[in-house]
Formats: C-alpha cells, structure tokens, sequence
C-alpha cells in the first residue's frame, strides 16, 4: 500500500469528519465511548465547526493510501480555547487538532506518516516545538500512541462538567540548520549574512 500525504483545504472538511465518524463508531463498537460519545461528530455543529476553523486558521493534511483518503488532521500555531487554562509552552509552536483515520486502514500506519509529516512541516517552519492534547480515560492507548511516535506527556487537564480526562503531549523537532555566509566584494568581507 502506497501512503502519500497531500495538503487539504476547505473541501476535505466533510472528508475529516467522516474519518472522525469512523472512528467513534469503532470507537463505540469496542465499547470505548468516553472519549467522543456514540453519535457521528458530523452530526454535531460545535465539531463540524472546529474542523471548519482550524482548516482555515491553519493547515490540513490529507493522507491517502493508494489514492484513497485514510487519515487526516489539522495543524496550527495554538491549541484550542479549551486549554486557555493551561500554562503557554513560552515559545512558539506548532499544535495537531482532529488526527482521526478511517478505521478500514487501522494497521497501515497512515497516523504515524501525517504525524511524522506534522513534525517536518513544523521543523520547516523553523519552529522546534510539536504539541497535541488527547483524551487521556480508559486504557490510555491514545496517550501511549501519541509516546510511541515521539511525543512525551508534559500535562494532564480535566474538561467540562464530566472531567473528561486529557493529556497534553509535547514533541521536539530540529529546526533548520542556518548557514552563515560572508558577504564581500573581495576587498574585504561585511557581517555575515543568514540564510
């Protein structure tokens, strides 16, 4: 199977959120409905609008397996609204909303290839820190997911009247390396310049 990730944009955002819907439906058939429910997310405003806006504030990538959509999410420069509370990294980063795959291409690793995407593209950036919040209940897979591909825990969180249990992750990535270069007209050399 040949995975390539492709940049998304508006259009794909019924794409992702069939993804998400995919997801909560094996989600649910495991019994495993404290992270998103049992009801498609499509289904709800609140969610179909978050997909919407971090689609436009920021970046979507699409990863397709053999030319079929099979894992998508989005990416900005913040984590959501409902971590106001949560101390700032204090330095610029990069944060992964909404990673969900359709469940038929569980076990190919098209999460791992947007993830590992994800951090390149925040590497390119110039921008050395990667950060994304999951939920953090029942058996903890998705946090030991998000730790097999690189990322620590740095902060647990609770949300909403429930206590929905959440967990902050962190990843670092190399920044480009800068190249210095003199500048010079052969008599003598001028400050260097960055490149």
């Amino acid at each position: 199977m040949r995975i390539t990730i492709r940049d998304g944009g508006p259009d794909d955002v019924p794409v992702i959120l069939g993804m998400l819907d995919s997801s909560v439906a094996w989600l649910a058939a495991q019994g495993r409905p404290g992270q998103w429910g049992t009801s498609p997310l499509s289904e709800n405003p609140k969610t179909v609008e978050s997909v919407a806006r971090y689609v436009d504030e920021g970046w979507a990538f699409i990863a397709e397996a053999d030319g079929v959509p099979a894992a998508a999410l989005t990416l900005t420069d913040s984590p959501g609204a409902y971590l106001a509370h949560l101390s700032p990294p204090g330095e610029p980063e990069r944060y992964i909303h909404w990673l969900a795959s359709d469940r038929r291409f569980k076990g190919h690793g098209v999460g791992s290839a947007l993830l590992a995407h994800a951090a390149e593209e925040t590497r390119r950036a110039g921008v050395a820190l990667l950060r994304v919040d999951c939920y953090a209940g029942d058996d903890r897979k998705l946090v030991a997911y998000y730790e097999a591909n690189g990322f620590t825990s740095t902060e647990a969180y609770t949300v909403g009247e429930h206590a929905w249990p959440g967990q902050v992750l962190a990843r670092r990535v190399r920044p480009p390396r800068r190249t210095l270069r003199m500048t010079g007209d052969g008599d003598g050399l001028r400050a260097p310049a960055v490149d």
